[in-house]
C-alpha cells in the first residue's frame, strides 16, 4: 500500500507540435510508433490536472474543464489510472480535475497536453517517483504524442528498435531558447469541428488503408535527419519547405485513408495557399504552414517577417483568432497553493 494518506498532486504540461508526424503504431499494447518524430513544445497554451486517490471515493470521477467527461475520454483516462495504480500497487479510485486553456479535442494536441499532465499528476499523487524519461515512457499509453510534452523546447520521441519499448521515450534536443527569433503563429479557425474519431483509431485506419502510407514511412528518416540538422544551425530556408513537405506528406495519407480523414475546413485550405502565395510573392521560404488532425493551424515564422505574415493571415475569412507564441517548457509539478483557477485561451496580441 502507498503511503496514507495520500496527498494530491497536480502538474501542468504543455501542446506540441510536431514538425514530423507521428501517425501510427507498429506495436498498439506498447504505443509503439512507426517512426521517430520531432516536435515543438509550445508557450502560453497549458493543460492542468490535479489528482487525488482516496479510499474515501467509490469510483473514478474525472472532470474535464469543470464537467464531467464523456465516456470515451473518461475510458482513456481510467485506463491509463489502472496502468498507474498497477505500478504502485494498490487499487484505490481517483479524483482527476483537468483545464486546458485552449480549445480541446480540436487539432490542437490536448491529449498530448492532457495525457502529460495526467502522468505526472498521477504518479506523484500515487507515491511514485518517475524521472522524466519514465514519465515520457509512460505517458504514450494515453497518448502517443504526450511522450514529447513532457520535454520543453525542441524534443524527439525516439520510436526505437527494442520489442519491448523500453528505448522508446522522447528527449529534448534544443531547450526553448534554442532559436529565439522563431515564432509560431496560431491560427484558432471558425467552426472547427471537434473529431468524433479518437486519432488513435483514425491512424491505424491510415496504417490498414492507405495506398500511400508505406512511401510515406521510405521517405521519413531523410526527413526526419534533414529537419533535426536544420533546427540545430537555425535555418529557416531549409527547415520551412521541408516543414511544408512533411505536412502535406502527412495530410495525403490521411485523405487517401479509407474512409478519407479530412480533417481541414475551407478557412484552414485557404491559410495552406496563402502561405504559398506569400513564399512565392517574395521569393523565399518566409513561412511554413503544419496542423496535426484538426483545422486550426500552426505557421511558423522568423520575428522580421511576424508582422507581416500574422497581418496577411489574420484577415482571411475564418480566422477568428491568431496566437503568437514561442517554443515553450516542459512539464512540471505545480506546488499546492489551493485548487488551481481555469485559465483561459490567452487574448491575441
Amino acid at each position: 500500500m502507498p503511503r496514507s494518506p495520500l496527498a494530491p498532486a497536480t502538474y501542468e504540461a504543455a501542446p506540441n507540435i510536431a514538425l514530423v508526424k507521428y501517425w501510427g503504431v507498429r506495436d498498439p499494447e506498447l504505443a509503439i510508433p512507426f517512426n521517430s518524430s520531432i516536435s515543438v513544445t509550445l508557450d502560453r497554451l497549458r493543460s492542468r490536472t490535479t489528482v487525488r486517490f482516496g479510499e474515501d471515493l467509490r469510483g473514478d470521477r474525472v472532470l474535464l474543464n469543470g464537467a464531467e467527461a464523456a465516456p470515451g475520454p473518461r475510458e482513456g483516462v481510467v485506463t491509463f489510472l489502472d496502468r498507474v495504480r498497477s505500478l504502485a500497487g494498490f487499487d484505490l479510485f481517483a479524483e482527476v480535475r483537468s483545464d486546458n486553456n485552449f480549445p480541446t479535442a480540436s487539432g490542437l494536441a490536448s491529449s498530448a497536453s492532457g495525457f502529460a499532465a495526467l502522468a505526472g499528476a498521477a504518479t506523484t499523487a500515487a507515491g511514485l517517483a518517475l524521472s522524466d524519461r519514465e514519465l515520457s515512457r509512460l505517458a504514450r499509453f494515453g497518448s502517443g504524442s504526450a511522450a514529447r510534452s513532457i520535454f520543453g523546447g525542441f524534443v524527439e520521441w525516439r520510436a526505437g528498435a527494442r520489442p519491448d519499448g523500453r528505448d522508446c521515450y522522447a528527449r529534448e534536443l534544443f531547450g526553448p531558447r534554442h532559436w529565439p527569433a522563431l515564432f509560431d503563429l496560431v491560427l484558432l479557425v471558425e467552426r472547427a469541428p471537434v473529431k468524433d474519431v479518437r486519432s488513435m483509431d483514425a491512424m491505424q485506419q491510415t496504417v490498414r488503408t492507405s495506398p500511400e502510407f508505406s512511401r510515406r514511412l521510405s521517405e521519413l528518416p531523410r526527413r526526419l535527419a534533414r529537419i533535426r540538422s536544420a533546427i540545430a544551425t537555425r535555418d529557416a530556408r531549409t527547415l520551412f519547405p521541408l516543414v511544408m513537405e512533411e505536412c502535406d506528406s502527412f495530410r495525403g495519407v490521411c485523405e487517401t485513408t479509407r474512409p478519407s480523414l479530412d480533417y481541414l475546413t475551407a478557412t484552414s485550405r485557404a491559410i495552406l495557399g496563402e502561405v504559398r502565395s506569400l513564399n512565392r510573392e517574395l521569393g523565399r521560404p518566409a513561412a511554413a504552414y503544419t496542423h496535426d488532425a484538426g483545422a486550426h493551424m500552426h505557421v511558423f515564422t522568423l520575428a522580421g517577417d511576424l508582422a507581416k505574415v500574422r497581418r496577411r493571415l489574420a484577415r482571411l475569412p475564418g480566422v477568428r483568432a491568431t496566437l503568437v507564441v514561442h517554443p515553450g517548457a516542459g512539464g512540471r509539478s505545480v506546488p499546492p497553493r489551493g485548487r488551481a483557477r481555469r485559465r483561459r485561451v490567452p487574448r491575441p496580441r
